[in-house]
């Protein structure tokens, strides 16, 4: 059974960093596109962050410049550094990979608010 498992959301003030880690049990996750999704309440998923499995990345606008997704297939888990935090980034973000199939993590919690 394949199993995405996200970690490190947290209640952080406006301006402070978080990284999210998600952990795969998934033998094709060095050649899935692996990506970062939320959820913020009253609106529909959306993407904030890929990386296909040659490294080619894809970040929502209102990201960049903050955020990097970064990938270890030594250890099948996807990263996601935010930093300069923002209200709006408040939300719950979701694990996605893709190869074939799809699969979605259970989601984990980041509220920025002071």
């Amino acid at each position: 059974q394949v199993q995405l498992v996200e970690s490190g959301g947290d209640l952080v003030q406006p301006g402070g960093s978080l990284r999210l880690s998600c952990v795969a049990s998934l033998n094709s996750f060095s050649i899935s596109t692996v990506g970062w999704y939320r959820q913020a309440p009253g609106k529909q998923r959306e993407l904030v962050a890929s990386m296909t499995r040659d490294g080619t990345l894809n970040y929502a606008a209102s990201v960049k410049g903050r955020f990097t997704i970064s990938r270890d297939n030594g250890k099948n888990t996807v990263y996601l550094q935010m930093n300069s935090l923002k209200p709006d980034d408040t939300g719950v973000y979701y694990c996605n990979t893709k190869w074939v199939k799809e699969y979605w993590g259970q989601g984990t919690q980041v509220t920025v608010s002071s």
